[in-house]
């Protein structure tokens, strides 16, 4: 029996996979692509929200906002240490990131117009990622699984405060509310865009699905999602933008409107919105740290010196 028939039979064992085991080449690649663009997606995230945090309406939105922009650097760095153990530098995952090869998440290429849209990344776009999640906690490699479980309980969190928001502002005047409608307008279709391609278009979805990186694929997401949000809509009193989305009795789900598949390539490849921006505002965070990298590697080398 040779090691990929093996390799096979502990993944549908549901034994988890180590970063010492032996695996195929194409899964280490498959999860550093996924895990290193999850790990970029939590990182440039940050930037939308923290652009918020000194203009955040009182001081209990504040001290929300910058706990939460605190826990998304967190979880960009225990990605980037699960996908450190599959034999790939955090300096080439930065290089990858700075120079273009590697992708994070393209709704976070939109802009951040009003505070109500601190609350719709919250509810729909953090939402969303949940819905994508969840599965991670029990994705077969061990440390990727192990990872998410904390990740999940705060993006949990992360999207309760920001229905919370959303549900405040319904309550408020009309111009709040004007505001809050507007916000979803804009956030929802980007939000299911989030989920990737459809399955029809991915060339990566099947072999997930065979090796459980993915328990679902892109689209079963995606239906889950909208199903679970139409309601939530409702009670905030917003209208969803999209005029085909209504229940289908025959499929027990939500029938959606077609997806403007073009915005999303165009924002994938570096033309949307906020594509140059959020970009460069890494690479100048990262060459302004140098200094910073420099000397926490001088400190640590005389340390290493004075124990010899």
């Amino acid at each position: 029996m040779n090691q990929e028939t093996l390799f096979q039979q502990k993944i549908d064992a549901e034994v988890k996979i180590e970063a010492r085991d032996w695996m195929p080449e194409d899964y280490r690649k498959t999860l550093i692509r996924q895990i290193s663009q999850h790990a970029h997606s939590e990182i440039v995230g940050m930037l939308p929200e923290g652009n918020w945090i000194t203009r955040a309406p009182n001081l209990r939105r504040k001290l929300i906002l910058l706990a939460k922009v605190q826990d998304e650097a967190g979880h960009g760095l225990y990605l980037y240490s699960a996908a450190e153990t599959l034999g790939i530098s955090r300096d080439e995952m930065f290089d990858q990131l700075h120079t273009g090869k590697a992708k994070y998440s393209s709704i976070f290429n939109y802009p951040t117009l009003t505070w109500a849209d601190i609350g719709a990344i919250g509810w729909l776009v953090d939402g969303a990622a949940i819905m994508n999640q969840v599965m991670l906690c029990r994705t077969s490699y061990g440390p990727y699984a192990r990872a998410m479980v904390k990740i999940c309980k705060e993006e949990s969190f992360h999207q309760r405060q920001g229905y919370e928001s959303l549900l405040v502002l319904s309550k408020g005047t009309e111009a709040q509310r004007r505001m809050l409608q507007d916000a979803v307008n804009r956030w929802w279709w980007p939000s299911i865009m989030m989920f990737g391609p459809s399955d029809m278009e991915s060339t990566n979805t099947e072999k997930s699905v065979l090796w459980k990186i993915k328990r679902q694929t892109n689209d079963e997401l995606r239906q889950r999602f909208v199903d679970a949000t139409v309601e939530q809509a409702q009670i905030l009193g917003v209208t969803l933008p999209d005029p085909d989305l209504k229940w289908n009795e025959t499929r027990g789900h939500y029938d959606f409107g077609q997806i403007n598949w073009d915005e999303f390539w165009n924002v994938v490849k570096g033309n949307g919105p906020c594509n140059k921006e959020r970009l460069a505002a890494r690479v100048n965070a990262w060459e302004k740290g140098a200094w910073v990298r420099e000397a926490a590697l001088a400190y640590s080398e005389k340390r290493k010196k004075k124990v010899a």
